[in-house]
C-alpha cells in the first residue's frame, strides 16, 4: 500500500506549501503567487532527477507521453483559473466544498480514458467521502448563486482531468519502476507549467514576475514544499487510479477541522461532525476495495 503513505505524505506537504505561498498572495498576487509552485519548484524536480538518474536510467518520453502530460499541465492552470473565480464569487467552506467533488469526475474520466475499471463498491466509497466532505465543509449553501457553483464544480472537474493527464503519462512511459516514471513526468509538468507561467507574466503581469525575484526567499521555500508534495502525488498516480489517490486525499478535511478545533477553538455543529464521519467511512472503504 506505498499509495497510501505516497497520498498522506503528499496532503502533509501540500498544506505546508498552501501556508508557504498565503503571504505571497496579497504582496506579488495571484498570478506570481500560483507560479512559484511551477517555476520555484521546477529546479528542485530536475535535481532530483539528475541525483536518480545516476542509478536509474530514465524513460524517455514518446509524443503519447508529452500528450498526456500537456494534457495535465493545462488542465491544472486552468482549474487554478476557475478555482479563483470561484473563491472571489463565494464563502471558502462553498468554494472548498464545490471544488472537493473532483473524486467523483475524475472516477468517470478515468473510466472514459483510461478504461480504469469503475464497479458500484468503488464508486460508493468515493461518492460517500465526497459528500461528507460537502457536509463537513460547514458551507452556507442558501446563498450560493448558479454562476459559482459551475465554476466550482468546472475546477473540481479540471482537477480531475489533470490527474488523469498525470497518470496517463505514467503510465504511457515505457519502462522504469513508478519512482523514475512519477519524477520523469513530474519534471516534464513543471517545465511546460513554468514556461506558460513566465511566458505570460512577460506579457501580461511583469509586476508579479518583479515581484516573485524580490521575495525569493519564500518563493523557494514554496516551490520546495510544492515539488516535494507533487512528487508523492504522482507516484500515488503511478501506483493505484487517480481517483482513489484523491478521495484519500481526503481525510485532509478531518484533520483541518481537528487542528481548527484544538487550535483556534472553533466548534464543528452536527452536520459538520456527521459529514467527517462519512469521509472516515468512504476512506475506510475504498481502501478495502481498492
Amino acid at each position: 500500500m506505498i499509495w497510501v503513505a505516497a497520498t498522506l505524505i503528499a496532503a502533509t506537504a501540500q498544506t505546508a506549501r498552501n501556508a508557504a505561498q498565503a503571504g505571497l498572495t496579497t504582496r506579488i498576487g495571484t498570478i506570481g503567487a500560483t507560479a512559484v509552485r511551477f517555476v520555484f519548484g521546477l529546479p528542485f524536480a530536475l535535481l532530483t532527477l539528475l541525483i536518480a538518474a545516476i542509478w536509474l536510467p530514465v524513460p524517455r518520453p514518446d509524443a503519447t507521453v508529452l500528450g498526456y502530460t500537456a494534457i495535465g499541465a493545462a488542465a491544472q492552470i486552468a482549474a487554478t483559473a476557475f478555482m479563483l473565480i470561484t473563491m472571489r464569487g463565494q464563502s471558502f467552506g462553498v468554494a472548498t466544498a464545490l471544488m472537493k467533488t473532483e473524486p467523483v469526475t475524475l472516477a468517470i474520466i478515468g473510466a472514459i480514458i483510461l478504461a480504469e475499471p469503475l464497479g458500484p463498491a468503488r464508486m460508493g466509497a468515493i461518492l460517500l467521502a465526497t459528500i461528507g466532505v460537502v457536509m463537513a465543509s460547514g458551507a452556507n449553501w442558501s446563498r450560493a448563486s448558479l454562476s459559482p457553483v459551475l465554476t466550482g464544480v468546472t475546477s473540481g472537474a479540471l482537477f480531475g482531468l489533470s490527474s488523469i493527464g498525470f497518470r496517463g503519462a505514467i503510465l504511457a512511459l515505457p519502462e522504469g519502476g513508478f519512482f523514475i516514471r512519477a519524477l520523469t513526468v513530474l519534471v516534464l509538468t513543471l517545465a511546460l507549467q513554468a514556461a506558460v507561467m513566465l511566458l505570460w507574466m512577460v506579457w501580461r503581469d511583469r509586476a508579479a514576475l518583479r515581484g516573485i525575484a524580490e521575495d525569493w526567499r519564500v518563493s523557494v521555500a514554496a516551490g520546495a514544499l510544492g515539488a516535494f508534495a507533487s512528487l508523492f502525488w504522482f507516484i500515488g498516480f503511478a501506483l493505484t487510479p487517480a481517483a482513489n489517490v484523491r478521495t484519500l486525499a481526503l481525510v485532509e478535511v478531518v484533520m483541518a477541522q481537528i487542528l481548527s478545533g484544538r487550535l483556534l477553538r472553533q466548534k464543528a455543529n452536527p452536520l459538520q461532525l456527521a459529514g467527517m464521519a462519512l469521509i472516515v467511512v468512504g476512506v475506510g472503504w475504498l481502501l478495502a476495495v481498492a
